[in-house]
């Protein structure tokens, strides 16, 4: 059976390091059999359908990509999430969380072989600047705009579990949801 995955990666494309083309980036997967592989701006958000298992997806293109491009290999992981589990992320988001893009920058914080409770203590809220709240594989984080240079999410970079999470903006978490559901929807 062909499955449908939005592939994330981490640690590319990010502050100038790490570069990989997004063209490159398709070529190496489909060079690895992936199909139908799109990518969505160049922060590591990619779409691919596999007949593989999600474990071996991100092992496979996490060696590929240390392979293929010049990365700092402590950086790079690799999440796949079907489209149930990207769509269980957003529906069970905290209540009214995304709902007021121009008041709050909100992110979905993507875990990666690690729990909600054991990253929940490298957080350090600012009250009524920072509110986060865990989920299943997930945190959600959302910032006041207005007070976002207050914001202490930046104190989680640099800890141990931060090399297991990648963020993306709540914008960017349901388009993700929106091509793969329509990725879907052709097959």
């Amino acid at each position: 059976m062909v499955n449908t995955y939005v592939v994330l990666l981490r640690g590319i494309n990010v502050g100038g390091k790490n570069k990989v083309p997004m063209a490159a980036l398709k070529k190496c997967l489909e060079d690895l059999g992936y199909t139908n592989v799109s990518t969505y701006i160049a922060s590591g958000n990619v779409i691919l359908e596999s007949k593989k298992r999600p474990a071996k997806v991100q092992a496979e293109i996490e060696a590929a990509l240390l392979k293929s491009f010049t990365l700092d290999s402590e950086l790079i992981k690799v999440l796949a999430l079907s489209r149930e589990q990207l769509q269980a992320v957003i529906d069970n988001k905290p209540k009214g969380f995304g709902e007021q893009p121009g008041k709050y920058h909100s992110d979905a914080i993507f875990l990666m072989g690690i729990s909600a409770a054991e990253t929940m203590d490298i957080f350090d809220p600012r009250e009524g600047v920072d509110a986060v709240w865990p989920g299943d594989g997930v945190i959600y984080s959302q910032r006041l705009s207005a007070e976002r240079t207050k914001s202490r999410l930046g104190k989680i970079v640099g800890t141990p579990p931060y090399k297991s999470m990648t963020i993306r903006s709540w914008s960017t978490t349901t388009k993700l949801l929106d091509l793969l559901s329509k990725m879907d929807a052709a097959s």
